[in-house]
């Protein structure tokens, strides 16, 4: 098999699919924006061609670029796992004539809006929403369903320019930050209350072949916007219970609904008083390495079953559920350059045979904002057979290690 790999080194994680790829054999072209020369050393061992293009979200370049390659040799597949990726390179797969998701597919899993116009027609239940790219049709919807509500970009990622939004001059204020009322797309929806999760898939030929469950502590817009809080996200063993029957059936007639056919998924939902309710959708891995945590806590390589899906092999590897794994985003007390790491000591003697993997940003380095993610600064990862008890040792992280800053 040939495959084209779009941006095979950034972000960090990308070069985890050039290895599996490699590792089962698969020759690798990537394309991506960096010259040749700036690859890292193993990602270049993997590759065996390498296509430099001014931005891989420029379709005419990226077309280019796999037209180059096709010219000289046959290319199975073409695919990407970045979000901003997805759809350029869904629109360059149909003009070259290369099996992997459908544009159709790939502008439903990026557009917001039409996503749940689709959805809610399968019967799927989704918070009321509407596209608009003017003011005066956010003011609309918020009459006709009032508060709260949350404006976001109509392409957006996860909390991404996501703003809650309370009462009419908070509205106002949402609608100037947007520039919907200078054109900007956005989607604006209900707000709906209760406890948010995901649920990721690795699809082959349209069929869920793994699945995982995880949970945000709290949720992601309250973890985006609030320093003293070290959010947690934790992955379940304990897929197979039936408290998670209802989620992994929503999740597979949201795959069958958008046509995923080969590809992994990243789906986020809502459980609260109204009931279990569809968020979003993307046909990609989830960020922040949680295939890395997907991997620990079921003792295999997600990255190389990936490999095999893409390749056409079916994969006959089943996960352990051994562990629950989790991951703890520990934020510097204020802006500035690191100064140092107060109770770590202590962690790592009582945990340290359950961290899977930590980074701490040396001493002298910037900070960044709490908003820029769950790795935009010091984290951790640990797993444990127990969920209950990984959660409290997440806790314990939390509320005892300090990141100081000057």
């Amino acid at each position: 098999m040939h495959v084209l790999f779009v941006e095979p080194s950034f972000p960090r994680s990308q070069k985890q699919h050039v290895r599996a790829l490699h590792a089962i054999g698969a020759r690798i072209t990537g394309i991506g924006e960096a010259p040749p020369q700036a690859l890292q050393q193993d990602v270049r061992g993997w590759l065996s061609g390498y296509e430099q293009v001014r931005s891989v979200t420029d379709e005419g370049a990226l077309e280019e670029a796999v037209r180059r390659v096709q010219s000289q040799h046959w290319v199975d597949r073409l695919e990407a796992t970045v979000e901003a990726h997805v759809l350029p390179t869904a629109k360059v797969r149909e003009r070259c004539e290369i099996p992997g998701t459908s544009e159709r597919t790939a502008f439903l899993c990026r557009d917001k809006a039409a996503m749940k116009h689709v959805l809610r027609e399968a019967g799927i239940p989704t918070a009321a929403s509407e596209g608009a790219a003017d003011a005066e049709t956010v003011r609309e919807f918020a009459k006709r369903e009032g508060y709260p509500l949350v404006i976001k970009p109509l392409d957006a990622a996860g909390a991404a320019g996501a703003t809650r939004v309370e009462d009419d001059d908070e509205l106002e204020r949402a609608i100037a930050a947007s520039h919907v009322d200078h054109g900007a797309r956005v989607i604006v929806e209900e707000w709906v209350e209760g406890h948010e999760g995901f649920y990721d898939t690795l699809c082959y030929e349209g069929e869920v072949v793994h699945d995982f469950v995880s949970h945000y502590y709290p949720n992601v817009l309250e973890a985006m916007r609030t320093r003293w809080i070290s959010p947690q996200i934790v992955t379940s063993n304990r897929v197979s219970d039936s408290q998670y029957d209802e989620v992994r059936d929503m999740g597979k007639r949201v795959i069958e609904a958008l046509g995923i056919e080969t590809a992994p998924t990243h789906m986020e939902w809502f459980f609260g008083p109204k009931g279990l309710k569809f968020s979003e959708i993307g046909c990609r891995p989830p960020g922040v390495g949680t295939w890395d945590l997907y991997s620990a806590a079921n003792e295999f390589d997600l990255y190389q079953e990936w490999a095999k899906a893409v390749c056409g092999i079916r994969t006959e590897m089943q996960p352990s559920r051994r562990y629950s794994a989790g991951l703890i985003a520990l934020r510097p007390d204020r802006d500035g350059q690191i100064s140092g790491y107060e109770g770590m000591d202590e962690i790592e003697r009582r945990f340290g045979e359950h961290i899977v993997q930590k980074h701490l940003p040396s001493v002298g380095t910037g900070t960044q904002d709490v908003s820029a993610g769950y790795h935009a600064n010091a984290w951790m990862t640990l797993r444990h057979e127990d969920f209950d008890t990984l959660r409290s040792m997440l806790d314990q992280i939390g509320e005892n290690v300090s990141v100081r800053a000057h």
